[in-house]
């Protein structure tokens, strides 16, 4: 007899799981194309992803193709994103419970701690010590002496008025985070108004200084191109993807609001497309405009805004500035890492307890000591997003080809101590597949034979993981979750 969803999350309930870790019912799913598409939209244009354009303009290329391959990047960022929701949209399942079904009820503890623990948590420490940074900036330039509190002391190695500015954006962080998904939607409608109306603004400025023609034909100084331009326009679509490699990891957090599949594809579809078009023609054009208007290299907007005349200008660009950084990382770090953390122990912890512990441990890693070391820090960085590329390509393998689009959710939300449909709750071929796709990913970084390689880390880890994870279940006769599974 098949049970009803109200009977089958009782079940659920009393396995231990919290609310928030349940299937979203009927009721709470009311994400639209809309909210999609303002998700997005807004959080594209925050600080760090202007000082990656003006990395970008320094390959060699043309700015026109920049342009094209920023704009071209949302192709691929809106598949990965649509795709990897999907599971979300049809069965209102988080991030979390999606990796159960490719990992295994244990072996998802692994990619999940990666992406939603370590990943995320420092992203989220050093997005909150960046905002902090142009906090200050924008303090200063109303009270100049907010600089002087403390007269010099440096605590842990920081000042007293960076410390305070890092509480303060921290703080804003937070509280956005505890509303979660539905806060998020609100909070991106009414910010996203506002940052076209700056950044829009910004562009017209720097082009009437600067020309539009003399912008278009722009080429830095002292710049060579570094490869072929074909090459080097995929470097920069690799680059962007490698931003959105944890994202994509638990794009169903988002997902599982949807009414339909149908609406979220339109929605986050439309927001890339749109989103990323936009950015990549205003922030060519506000920077290489304010470089040419200046005289030197200014590829961040905070430095450009900070030179103003007008305090009220730049208060007001700078403060919508900050809070599309808080928006991109209350959506891709602090969100994903609630969801993780309470996944850890769900008979105890829940979203908002997982919210707090990671804000804490956020600020124990003390992110403005990691940031003392810029070079470590973006290895780092750069062989986790190389780990999580694989993860991907894993994980779209299962659910499309393996599973055939079917969950079987009373295997996913299993009682405590069973192991669901694999040998000690683990998937090992989804195991072995990634680690070979990291290897092949990240290898490639530590050999320079394959240097070249190494700059499409993303794209060589997510197709690697995809045709080892195939084969390897060609080879098998055993059976997957996906065969037992219900629709």
């Amino acid at each position: 007899m098949e049970r009803t969803q109200e009977q089958q999350l009782t079940i659920f309930k009393d396995r231990g799981y919290s609310d928030d870790l349940l299937p979203k019912g009927e009721k709470q799913r009311n994400w639209r194309a809309f909210n999609y598409f303002a998700l997005w939209m807004g959080a594209i244009h925050n600080v760090p992803n202007y000082i990656a354009v003006g990395g970008f303009l320094m390959l060699g290329l043309s700015t026109v193709s920049v342009m094209m391959a920023i704009s071209f990047s949302a192709l691929f960022i809106a598949f990965v994103m649509i795709m990897n929701g999907a599971a979300g949209s049809k069965y209102g399942i988080p991030g979390v419970m999606l990796l159960r079904a490719s990992y295994g009820v244990r072996g998802a503890l692994v990619p999940g701690v990666l992406r939603g623990c370590i990943a995320a948590i420092m992203w989220f420490g050093l997005q909150n010590y960046a905002g902090s940074l142009a906090l200050l900036i924008l303090i200063a330039k109303v009270w100049p002496g907010f600089l002087q509190i403390g007269n010099g002391t440096v605590w842990l190695g920081i000042s007293i008025p960076g410390l305070i500015c890092f509480l303060i954006f921290w703080l804003l962080n937070t509280l956005l985070g505890f509303g979660g998904g539905n806060a998020l939607k609100k909070f991106t409608t009414l910010l996203n108004p506002c940052v076209y109306i700056v950044f829009g603004s910004m562009a017209v400025w720097a082009a009437s200084l600067a020309g539009i023609d003399n912008i278009i034909h722009y080429a830095p100084q002292h710049v060579e191109q570094s490869g072929s331009g074909i090459f080097l326009f995929f470097v920069i679509i690799n680059a962007i993807l490698g931003v959105w490699a944890a994202p994509a990891i638990t794009a169903a957090d988002f997902t599982q609001n949807a009414v339909s599949f149908k609406q979220q594809a339109i929605g986050q579809a439309a927001s890339y497309f749109v989103g990323y078009t936009l950015f990549a023609i205003l922030s060519v054009i506000i920077l290489v405009g304010a470089t040419i208007h200046y005289g030197v290299n200014t590829w961040n907007v905070m430095d450009i805004i900070q030179k103003w005349d007008s305090t009220f200008a730049t208060l007001f660009a700078g403060l919508v500035i900050l809070m599309t950084t808080v928006s991109i990382n209350a959506a891709c770090n602090l969100i994903p890492a609630g969801y993780q953390i309470a996944a850890l122990a769900p008979r105890h912890l829940n979203y908002k307890n997982g919210i707090v512990i990671a804000s804490i441990i956020s600020v124990i890693i003390c992110p403005w000591k990691l940031m003392e070391s810029q070079d470590s820090i973006y290895f780092f960085l750069d062989i986790i997003g190389g780990m999580l590329g694989p993860v991907v390509g894993v994980m779209l393998a299962h659910y499309f080809i393996v599973m055939q689009g079917r969950i079987d959710l009373n295997t996913l939300y299993s009682s405590p101590g069973e192991t669901g449909e694999y040998n000690n709750g683990i998937n090992s071929k989804a195991f072995y597949a990634t680690i070979i796709a990291i290897v092949i990913s990240l290898g490639s970084k530590f050999v320079p034979y394959f240097e070249t390689l190494s700059r499409l880390s993303w794209f060589v880890g997510v197709i690697s993981a995809v045709m080892i994870y195939l084969f390897m279940q060609s080879r098998s006769k055993k059976g997957s979750l996906g065969q037992t599974a219900n629709s």
